[in-house]
């Protein structure tokens, strides 16, 4: 039988009945104060449900690990408590989540910070991004990032630990498993891409070196919870927040190998048509060799993201580039997303001017569609 996007596929052990994932998609609606998951981050994710597999926003593990406001975290017992809530629900309506485990590292502020403290890096030097605050009067703007200090190996030992706990809570949160977040120029990117990594010591200078942060924390996390229930997500040769590597085969394609001896859930891919939440209209020509090493590299289940739409994904599927497609604007705006897919049915636009905080507008008013009736339908 051919395989498309509406085949199943097992899972580490769970039977997905699509290929259809939904994508990480920070929305910064957490409820304050404590960053905590509430009903309405219940209500988003159960609309949800029908998607072969949830991952969840990204979930920093640690106060330290924040750099955006409004963004849930899974280090305090309210924080598991509101991540319970919502697991049962995606449960209960047959759905399937993992946790995305994130640090932004040197993406960050003060503000954020415990004492009011810089945000860490591998190497102290100014970043190219901003980040999302709240001012004095309580609104969100954005302003830019200050130049971090340099993490100790003590401090990589700590975080490394923070990531352990974090994935323990998110299982006892309820979680089918969790996603390490190692892209998007956050604090694991930071350290394997040789352009935010000068260090000369243990985690710094080869590719070898400059993999130990994420291989350990990977190995520390499948020791806690079992490789099985663990994810990767990376974003290679992407150049958000100033991301950049001088030999990306070399540095990706180690990476990948040595995940694959790790046997995880996933390796998560993100390709490098998108940059942040736009298009990149100059993305390295080199992808889709990279593309194709990495896929050989890594033997087990292979996600891809990046700008996918149905037509595109299918022909993903069908090519065996990867085996299941993670979409995330369109589960923005479509809840039922793979049915409308299936069925061929319109798809809702979604509003960018509610994707960072806010309330349910933009949220969880988006329309289901009735394909029997042929009218939309508030789910």
């Amino acid at each position: 039988m051919e395989t498309n996007l509406f085949s199943p596929l097992e899972l580490a052990g769970i039977n997905l009945p699509t290929r259809i994932v939904m994508a990480p998609l920070t929305r910064s609606r957490a409820a304050q104060p404590g960053n905590v998951p509430s009903a309405l981050n219940v209500e988003y994710y159960r609309q949800r449900a029908s998607a072969a597999l949830i991952i969840t926003e990204a979930t920093q593990i640690s106060q330290q690990g924040q750099g955006y406001a409004w963004t849930p975290g899974i280090y305090t017992p309210e924080q598991i408590a509101g991540w319970s809530a919502v697991s049962e629900a995606v449960h209960l309506e047959g759905g399937r989540i993992f946790l995305q485990l994130w640090h932004v590292g040197r993406v960050s502020h003060p503000s954020f910070q415990p004492n009011g403290g810089l945000p860490v890096a591998p190497t102290a030097m100014p970043v190219p991004g901003k980040t999302f605050i709240v001012d004095e009067n309580g609104q969100g703007i954005w302003t830019d990032v200050p130049v971090p200090q340099e993490l100790t190996v003590e401090a990589i030992q700590q975080i490394i630990a923070d990531y352990v706990k974090a994935a323990r809570n998110a299982i006892e949160a309820g979680m089918d498993g969790v996603e390490i977040h190692a892209g998007n120029g956050y604090l694991l990117d930071q350290f394997i891409n040789s352009h935010s990594n000068h260090r000369r010591d243990d985690y710094g200078g080869s590719i070898q070196s400059r993999a130990r942060f994420l291989l350990e924390v990977t190995d520390a996390i499948s020791a806690a919870i079992g490789s099985r229930r663990v994810g990767v997500r990376l974003t290679p040769m992407g150049r958000f927040m100033g991301m950049g590597d001088e030999t990306p085969e070399q540095t990706f394609g180690y990476i990948a190998e040595e995940l694959d001896k790790r046997h995880l859930a996933y390796l998560h891919l993100v390709e490098p048509e998108i940059i942040g939440t736009v298009l990149d209209e100059n993305f390295d020509p080199r992808w889709g060799a990279i593309m194709k090493l990495l896929r050989d590299r890594f033997k087990g289940t292979m996600i891809l993201a990046g700008g996918y739409d149905y037509h595109k994904a299918e022909a993903a599927i069908a090519a065996g580039r990867g085996d299941l497609i993670a979409f995330g604007r369109p589960f923005i705006s479509n809840p039922d997303l793979p049915e409308r897919l299936r069925t061929g049915s319109p798809l809702n636009a979604p509003d960018v001017s509610t994707f960072f905080g806010g309330d349910f507008q933009g949220y969880t008013d988006y329309p289901s569609f009735s394909p029997v009736k042929g009218v939309l339908s508030d789910d």
